[in-house]
């Protein structure tokens, strides 16, 4: 037996085709959905989160969501039948409600997801056609919110999955170009394939999937990729690159490159998995391993001599790099009575243009997460999760140990000019989380609706390590200037659940 994951397994029913129904029919339309909102105190000054993000556990560390998902059965076919079905599905999901969060509710912080037609029995059996928005999941590791082997989520176009017995296999085609540059697309050329086997069914399962995506050169379209001649790497990221043009070249009235050089692109993704469980108090264990190239950046633009000039970066973007790996264990410690979520993450990012800039494109990350849910009655649990995570960054220092260390580069001194942020090259944080669950449908980790009283507390090594407005100026005008944070702690009440 497969362990789904939270969310997606109170959705299953809208992505189940209809040929694997048995008995019965079902209604033409059904809705599902998933929503969590929040209400966090915080006295410490911060936004109402308890660190930075999804690395130390998502509890408290994730702001509202909710999403609907609309599905409607064009084409019927008879239960136990091989006729045609087909099936039109779409999500609208946000991230904003009234007084939970600085969005207000407003509807700009919510989309439209994706729409795409599904259909079997066609052409050939056994295989699923999906025609639209192509993203495709497996297993989430919930405890981090992730999703390591999702396909195609940024792609528009043709797939066809075959459902054997023991195994499945998905090929697609279509086009990324309007997800990388919603406002300067270019075609993006993605073709996708993944493969799954259950080795021992209920048991353990492996699986592969891979993406590639292309973008051709394209000379003479203004959205395609460029290189600008004779950009120097520390001036891009600086946003100096005009400006030293025009330093360099005093009579000019205008920023020449000459010939812009077109460049086509080439990205990718690839994941292997491992499912295994149902062994002792193990119900189940998502093991992840995954590699991306992404895909470069096209422009950017600087305002110099009051005027707006676009520089073109593909030669500055084009080999940027992230591993990871990602594992989350379900266990049953004592039979409806304690169970367990166990989550380890480690990632490690790398950019070969970047030799010289601290940043999230090149550093190593690294955290473990337990959570424990002990069940004092029926609909009563108690909630312990604890999180270690450290966070380094390759190209010196990114993080601010000390409230008066935002200008101190490696040597110590105050450099206005230096591309380091900080006074250390590592953030280590801890965070641990205690409260009441009351969960109406009975025991159960990922039992749903929840409501939660929660506590939370975090140490880091960084100054104000969380959301916060604390002003980061040293100016002698600032009248801001407060004590360094290390702790930091937040009381929440939330509901979560999927209907």
């Amino acid at each position: 037996m497969r362990v789904l994951p939270a969310r997606l397994g109170a959705l299953l029913l809208l992505f189940i085709p209809l040929v694997t129904l048995a008995d019965a029919s079902r209604d033409r339309f059904g809705a599902a959905g998933y929503f969590r909102i929040m209400t966090r105190p915080d006295f410490s000054g911060g936004s109402g989160q308890l660190g930075y993000y999804w690395l130390y556990g998502r509890l408290l560390n994730e702001s509202p969501y909710g999403e609907l998902n609309l599905r409607l059965d064009v084409l019927q076919s008879a239960p136990g039948t091989d006729e045609a079905w087909a099936e039109v599905h779409t999500r609208f999901s946000g991230t904003s409600f009234r007084s939970a969060d600085p969005g207000n509710g407003s509807f700009v912080n919510f989309r439209a997801d994706y729409l795409f037609v599904r259909a079997g029995n066609i052409l050939l059996d056994r295989v699923t056609w999906q025609l639209g928005t192509l993203e495709d999941r497996w297993n989430d590791l919930h405890i981090y919110d992730q999703r390591p082997a999702t396909l195609l989520w940024d792609t528009v176009g043709l797939s066809g999955t075959y459902q054997g017995d023991r195994y499945d296999v998905l090929l697609a085609v279509g086009d990324s170009g309007y997800t990388l540059r919603p406002q300067k697309y270019n075609t993006v050329l993605t073709g996708a394939a993944s493969f799954r086997y259950r080795l021992i069914p209920g048991h353990l399962e492996l699986g592969v999937r891979g993406q590639l995506g292309y973008e051709p050169d394209v000379r003479g379209n203004r959205n395609a990729l460029y290189a600008s001649p004779n950009t120097n790497y520390e001036d891009y990221v600086r946003r100096e690159v005009v400006q030293r043009y025009f330093e360099q070249n005093p009579g000019q009235a205008d920023y020449e490159v000459g010939n812009l050089t077109p460049r086509s692109a080439l990205s990718y993704r690839a994941m292997g998995y491992v499912g295994f469980g149902n062994v002792g108090p193990l119900i189940w264990d998502n093991l992840y391993l995954t590699f991306e190239r992404k895909h470069p950046d096209q422009s950017y633009t600087e305002r110099v001599r009051d005027r707006e000039f676009s520089v073109f970066i593909a030669d500055q973007t084009d080999e940027r790099y992230e591993a990871a790996l990602g594992n989350e264990a379900y266990i049953k410690l004592i039979p409806d009575k304690l169970e367990a979520l166990w989550g380890v993450w480690v990632g490690y990012a790398f950019n070969e243009d970047n030799a010289i800039k601290p940043g999230d494109d090149d550093r190593l990350i690294a955290s473990t997460v337990l959570r424990l849910q002990y069940f004092l009655t029926e609909r009563v649990h108690l909630l312990v999760e604890t999180s270690i995570a450290t966070e380094r960054s390759k190209n010196g220092n990114l993080y601010r140990n000390h409230v008066d260390s935002v200008f101190t580069n490696s040597g110590g001194v105050p450099d206005s000019r230096g591309l380091e942020y900080g006074d250390s090259d590592t953030r280590n944080t801890w965070q641990g989380k205690v409260g009441v669950v009351l969960n109406p449908t009975g025991r159960g980790i990922y039992a749903r609706p929840s409501l939660r009283l929660l506590y939370g507390l975090q140490h880091s090594s960084q100054h104000a390590a969380f959301g916060n407005s604390f002003v980061d100026s040293l100016d002698q005008y600032n009248t801001y200037i407060g004590p360094e944070r290390h702790w930091h702690s937040v009381v929440a009440i939330e509901a979560e659940g999927w209907f």
